[in-house]
C-alpha cells in the first residue's frame, strides 16, 4: 500500500513538473500562426463548447430565409465585414491582427456548424477569441438574418495557372 502512493505522489510530482515545462515553454506572443496540434486542439474545443452552449433555447428561424438574406447581407457590411472582410474569405487588417485570426466564414470549419450554433456565436460571442457578442445590439431576427447570409457567402475560387 505503501508502494502505490508513493508512485501515485512520483506520478503526480512528474505531472506537475511537465505542465509547469509545457506552460514556460508555450508561446504567449500572438506573432506566430498556431502550430497544427494547437490549433487542431482549439478547434475541437470551441466546437464542443459552441455545441454544449448552444442547446440552450434558441428562437425559431423566420420562415423566409430567402428574404432575410439581403438584410442580412446589410448587417454583414456594417458589422462583420469590419472583422471578416466584405466576402467573409478574406479578414481585414484588424482581422488578420486578432488572435486567433478573424475566421474564414467560407471555410470547411465554419460551415460544419448548424444554424442553431452560428446563432448563438453571433449572439454570444466566442470569449478571448476576438468575436464579439451581439446579443445586446442586435434583435434576435437580425442574428437569424446573419446566419443566413453566412450560409450564402461564396466559396473563393481558386486562380488556375
Amino acid at each position: 500500500m505503501k508502494r502505490v502512493g508513493i508512485a501515485g505522489l512520483g506520478a503526480l510530482i512528474c505531472g506537475f513538473v511537465i505542465a509547469v515545462v509545457a506552460i514556460t515553454q508555450f508561446p504567449l506572443s500572438a506573432l506566430p500562426e498556431p502550430g497544427r496540434l494547437e490549433t487542431v486542439l482549439a478547434t475541437r474545443v470551441k466546437h464542443y463548447l459552441v455545441h454544449r452552449n448552444s442547446g440552450e433555447v434558441i428562437p425559431p428561424a423566420p420562415a423566409d430565409s430567402r428574404a432575410n438574406t439581403k438584410e442580412g447581407e446589410r448587417l454583414f457590411g456594417t458589422g462583420c465585414g469590419a472583422c471578416h472582410g466584405s466576402s467573409g474569405h478574406s479578414p481585414t487588417d484588424a482581422g488578420r491582427w486578432m488572435y486567433p485570426r478573424a475566421a474564414d466564414l467560407t471555410s470547411r470549419d465554419t460551415q460544419s456548424y448548424t444554424d442553431q450554433e452560428l446563432f448563438w456565436i453571433i449572439k454570444n460571442g466566442i470569449r478571448l477569441s476576438g468575436m464579439p457578442a451581439f446579443g445586446k445590439v442586435e434583435p434576435d431576427e437580425h442574428i437569424w438574418d446573419l446566419v443566413f447570409y453566412v450560409r450564402t457567402l461564396p466559396k473563393p475560387q481558386l486562380s488556375s495557372p
